[in-house]
């Protein structure tokens, strides 16, 4: 997974899917009667949860933990890293980018349709066909997502699904007042220390405290990079993010979600998966800068510059902090959950 680039690793990540759709799609069924089940909640990614639930006649709802892929010409695909473009331009473009993920999503859709007739289900060939008619949810904010006008009545977005309480502490090496750049790739990337270097010598350049994590991936050293920053496997993000000025991310989704929550401006480089696509919906939403992962470190200490010196950045992050606070988040979720299933 943390070697997939491009469109031809995300054929290979398809090919992955095509295979555990078929694997719960076999054992599913039996699974569930094993245990009990009395509803599934189903990724959006993962058509075998659907095809089963409907199969056991179990009510289920469809979770979307990244970007929701309930299609509309409208907006690009949840594949791509588009920008926004409204009018009949922007929806020819849309289309086309549709019918190009229809053609990769091929295999899944030949998977979807070989077990809905395996499960004696009514023909259905793409994901979207696969959405629960009871209940979409997704942990993001309308306000991060681009504007959309075709979403069921049944679609809610409920905000960033974590636990409730007070963050685990983390307390930052003393004697540093510089204002705090957080850095993380993600649990896949953290093996891309040329990056890391790259953010290094760019915060070094402003003069700027930073913190990577790496997610156990990497073996990076302080003392192997510029400004000497502190390096760890792991830290408690939102409790980091509190005392950080700003963050550089890979574009994931809850990589983008946790600064927003805690109203912070970010610049991004997006890696793989949809990470283009969710970098797309931040610049659109004003609280990001993209770069691409391939820039030089000039350019990503200008990025860092601008999006530290502009305070329409910071502005529009404040006013997410404020929509992901008042959305309701897991709470909010559970209790949709068991209105709609129960």
């Amino acid at each position: 997974m943390a070697r997939i680039r491009g469109l031809s690793g995300m054929s290979g990540a398809f090919g992955g899917m095509v295979r555990f759709t078929d694997m719960f799609c076999r054992e599913g069924p039996e699974a569930l009667r094993r245990i009990g089940a009395d509803a599934v909640l189903a990724d959006q990614m993962e058509a075998g949860g659907a095809l089963v639930a409907e199969h056991l006649g179990l009510p289920f709802a469809s979770v979307a933990v990244t970007l929701p892929i309930n299609r509309e010409l409208s907006v690009p695909p949840p594949y791509v890293g588009w920008a926004f473009q409204a009018g009949e331009k922007g929806r020819k473009r849309n289309a086309g980018g549709w019918r190009v993920t229809d053609l990769l999503l091929r295999g899944v859709g030949k998977a979807i349709a070989r077990n809905a007739a395996m499960l004696g289900l009514p023909e259905r060939h793409r994901l979207e066909d696969c959405l629960s008619p009871t209940l979409q949810i997704t942990q993001l904010v309308a306000g991060i997502d681009f504007h959309r006008r075709e979403l069921p009545a049944h679609f809610h977005y409920c905000g960033p699904f974590r636990a409730a309480g007070l963050p685990e502490p983390f307390d930052l090496p003393p004697g540093d007042d510089r204002p705090l750049v957080y850095c993380s790739l993600g649990t896949l990337q953290g093996s891309r220390i040329g990056l890391f270097r790259k953010v290094a010598a760019a915060c070094h350049a402003l003069d700027l405290r930073l913190l990577i994590t790496t997610g156990g991936q990497g073996r990076l050293r302080p003392e192997d990079l510029p400004g000497r920053p502190i390096v760890c496997d792991w830290v408690p993000q939102e409790a980091v993010l509190a005392q950080a000025d700003m963050a550089v991310c890979h574009a994931g989704m809850n990589s983008v979600l946790d600064p927003l929550a805690a109203g912070l401006p970010m610049v991004l480089m997006p890696l793989a998966f949809e990470q283009g696509a969710v970098a797309a919906r931040a610049a659109h939403a004003g609280v990001a800068r993209v770069v691409g992962a391939r820039c030089s470190v000039r350019a990503l200490t200008e990025a860092i510059a601008e999006v530290r010196r502009e305070p329409l950045y910071r502005q529009r992050a404040a006013i997410l902090r404020t929509e992901i606070e008042a959305s309701g988040g897991a709470v909010r979720a559970a209790d949709l959950i068991e209105a709609a299933l129960t």
